[in-house]
């Protein structure tokens, strides 16, 4: 018995009839829900929610069964169809005004065993969390909807029904909505019975669609086809015209042969219509066509896409995205949707995967395959933060809600976009977040400028678009075009074996990062010297970018260890020199825990360009002319302290094994007995602030070493650190990034 019922529908409703008074409600309704996600969409009135009622036995069934994993329910109470296994989210919601949202729950909690507790709801709605004793009345319409929603799921169905769960919401939660429905469909625990008038939420969560008709199952048809077949929404849901009554089931009756219907040739671009353009209600009238038509969508043509269902299946925000790689093309398509999809094209016809990405600011809705409101959700303080009125606030918001996203996906093989500085502002600190060899292309106006600010650390590649990125001419056409085939290609030799072949070249080992200046090119050289049996040295300019690099492979798990030789960059942060650190400088270490051997390399100078340049506070100290493009300026003793102090208290923060070298001799070429830069006494203020901040350990030690940093000697105490620290590791095969 228990296994029939394991192996039956989670919902079997055969001949169902309802009256209300002589009224017949519901006809002869015929529907079976096997398993997952199901959406039944109808016009006001058609009989959705008396189908919700009868179900949950809260009208009385005139004729007809309904079964939940075989059991007949038919004329039970609602209390014992609940015990059974039945959740209901009811249309409007139905909260307590006077209970808090906590004991709200409580109430709902055990009913049933299961996974559902008080604290995952508040693990999956952290906003219930911080509104956990507000009452019912006071919570915003969101806010009850995820009461609704969490009531129901604390009574650990098997089977859910919600009725109408988006009405009245506001398009962000709209989408988070949705987002849960997908996600309680994929985790397999419940089936969800969703009655729906959102035409685009019901198509996204459910392959098949019912179609409710003056109170029958009018017919199933596929969601995909349903969302783009606007000519079909008006004869089965009655957008500007009267609904007809087509006993039509596009579902294969067992025993009949499945024949696939004709997919329509369509030479030209596709209109997609939205039968309700703005979110309806029980009174909503019919929506003129005109309006239809002005809020209709295009999709290019020539591109095989993946349906609906299974791309938002394929994305879920609470876990990465997994699957075959894809290319992501992303940008503002309220303003460059043409340029991007004809970027987007053209990649999909050289057989790599694409998806298209919005990243706009204005709210507008756009055809894409990830939305600007699903990549809202990604910001701390949600699309709130993101569609606001202060334009620049919005595109920093957006930019850190794209990061977030694209960290959390695991198949991107690269990523695309194109568009003025704000475009390139919004992809950019995603695209940094990516590791290094994902290529990233940015194709802008401002690319024949300064980058610095967009590419940072990242191997990002920017494109001079020559002419704006507004419309497709002559111009456009061949910049944009040799973009998407350049990121085509460089997926394509990377997918192909490119990364293989580049980690042959180092012979399987594993890498080591070491920074560097110009006044520490000798130690260096001494240590790679050492080192390259064993290691895959990778050295790093201290020019500001060059940290930020090494930690950026660090942060993507691409390095073993370091030796921070060259900290310079310490110098240019607080005195205000041209080659800084960001306030995250030994971050990514403290974050990873990788053995770490550091050093004070060129901590004796600020760099600045051209002598006129430096600011007129430093007039009269010492400097070094190096060339006509850069001067050097002797750090003083209070200076030192001050950097030894912030060193110091940042190497306290590493819990890793950690050895930091202190060369007495000097900090750099320039600072050796007989040189420009030679300061016994700022050096010693240098080495005692360390000591007196830095908690030595076991783990965490300062060595004294009586030679000059590019001395072998020192180099040789360098390498010999490394190898304590690290052992023989570097003989080990380095894993597959």
């Amino acid at each position: 018995m228990n296994e029939a019922r394991r192996t039956s529908a989670a919902l079997e409703v055969r001949g169902l009839d309802v009256y209300y008074g002589h009224s017949h409600a519901l006809q002869g309704v015929d529907l079976t829900l096997e398993s997952g996600v199901f959406s039944v969409v109808g016009r006001n009135g058609m009989g959705k929610t008396t189908l919700c009622k009868a179900i949950m036995g809260l009208v009385a069934v005139s004729g007809g069964s309904i079964r939940v994993r075989g059991e007949d329910i038919t004329r039970r109470p609602p209390a014992q169809i609940a015990r059974l296994g039945v959740g209901y989210v009811p249309q409007g919601r139905r909260l307590w005004r006077s209970l808090s949202v906590d004991e709200h729950l409580q109430l709902a909690g055990g009913l049933r065993p299961g996974a559902w507790t008080v604290e995952r709801i508040y693990e999956t709605f952290p906003r219930l969390a911080e509104r956990r004793d507000h009452g019912g009345g006071q919570l915003s319409g969101g806010e009850q909807q995820m009461l609704a929603i969490s009531r129901a799921l604390l009574t650990n169905p098997q089977l859910l029904i919600m009725d109408e769960p988006t009405e009245g919401l506001a398009p962000v939660i709209v989408a988070q909505v949705e987002e849960m429905l997908l996600r309680l469909g994929e985790d397999g625990d419940m089936s969800v019975l969703v009655i729906e008038q959102n035409i685009g939420v019901a198509t996204a969560i459910s392959r098949n669609v019912a179609i409710m008709v003056n109170g029958r199952i009018n017919r199933i048809i596929d969601s995909a086809r349903l969302a783009a077949d606007r000519e079909l929404q008006q004869r089965l849901l009655g957008v500007g015209l009267h609904a007809e009554l087509e006993p039509e089931i596009d579902v294969a009756t067992p025993g009949a042969e499945a024949k696939p219907a004709p997919v329509p040739r369509r030479d030209g671009p596709i209109r997609i219509y939205i039968s309700n353009p703005t979110l309806p209600t029980r009174w909503s009238q019919p929506v003129p066509i005109a309006r239809i038509e002005a809020a209709a969508r295009t999709l290019s043509t020539q591109v095989a896409r993946l349906d609906e269902t299974t791309r938002r299946k394929r994305e879920s925000t609470a876990a990465q995205a997994s699957g075959p790689p894809v290319v992501l093309v992303v940008g503002t398509l309220d303003t460059k949707g043409q340029e991007l999809r004809f970027i987007r094209d053209i990649i999909a016809e050289s057989g790599l995967r694409t998806r298209l990405v919005d990243v706009s600011t204005s709210g507008k809705h756009s055809s894409c395959d990830v939305s600007a409101q699903e990549i809202a959700l990604n910001h701390g303080r949600g699309g709130s933060a993101v569609f606001g009125p202060d334009r620049g606030a919005a595109v920093t918001a957006m930019a850190d809600a794209f990061a977030n996203w694209l960290r959390r996906q695991g198949n991107v093989a690269g990523v695309i976009s194109a568009g003025g500085s704000g475009a390139a502002s919004l992809v950019a600190p995603g695209m940094r977040s990516l590791p290094v060899g994902v290529p990233k292309l940015i194709i802008s106006s401002v690319a024949s400028g300064d980058v610095g600010p967009y590419v940072g650390p990242a191997d990002i590649t920017m494109m001079y678009s020559v002419a704006d990125v507004q419309g497709l001419n002559a111009i456009t056409r061949a910049v944009l075009a040799n973009g998407a085939n350049a990121i085509a290609g460089m997926v394509k030799a990377r997918l192909e074996g490119g990364e293989a072949k580049e980690r042959a070249a180092g012979a399987g080992l594993l890498s080591v990062g070491i920074t560097m200046f110009g006044v520490t090119t000798p130690a260096v050289q001494k240590i790679t010297a050492e080192l390259r049996d064993d290691f895959e040295c990778l050295v790093f300019h201290a020019t500001g970018v060059g940290g930020r690099s090494m930690e950026k492979l660090v942060e993507s798990g691409q390095l073993a260890g370091v030796i921070d030789l060259t900290t310079t960059e310490i110098c240019d942060l607080l005195m205000g020199g041209v080659f800084p650190a960001t306030e995250d400088r030994f971050g990514a270490i403290i974050r990873s825990r990788l053995p770490y051997v550091g050093s004070v390399g060129a901590l004796d100078m600020v760099n600045f360009g051209a002598p006129e340049t430096i600011p007129d506070r430093y007039r009269g100290r010492k400097f070094h002319v190096h060339n006509p493009q850069v001067t050097l300026m002797r750090t003083t003793v209070e200076e030192n302290e001050r950097m030894g102090r912030w060193i110091g208290e940042r190497l306290n923060q590493m819990d890793g094994p950690v050895r930091f070298l202190l060369p007495e001799g000097g900090v750099s070429a320039l600072d050796a007995r007989g040189q420009p830069f030679w300061d016994p006494d700022a050096d010693a203020a240098l080495f005692r602030t360390l000591e007196r901040t830095v908690r030595q350990t076991g783990n965490r030690q300062l060595i004294r070493i009586p030679k000059n940093i590019n001395d072998p000697d020192f180099a040789a105490a360098i390498v010999s650190a490394f190898r304590t620290l690290f052992g023989r590791a570097g003989t080990r095969r380095r894993v597959a990034r």
